[in-house]
């Protein structure tokens, strides 16, 4: 069998445990966070679970859980 390639997007904003659970990155981390509460700030850096109805697609574009 042929090897299925990694989608690279996917690979950067998700990442599966050793359980087999899909973790996302919250949105909106990247720029205008100088204008947003430290508690806010802080939260961003938190991964959270992701919704069981994506599971199955985010799974076939990151094949190996890289």
């Amino acid at each position: 069998m042929p090897k299925i390639k990694t989608h690279k997007g996917a690979q950067k904003r998700f990442s599966i445990t050793g359980s087999g659970k899909v973790m996302r990155t919250k949105v909106g981390k990247s720029h205008l966070r100088i204008n947003k509460s430290k508690r806010a700030r802080g939260q961003f850096d938190e991964m959270l679970l992701l919704n069981p109805r994506d599971k199955k697609r985010i799974k076939r574009l990151v094949p190996y859980g890289v």
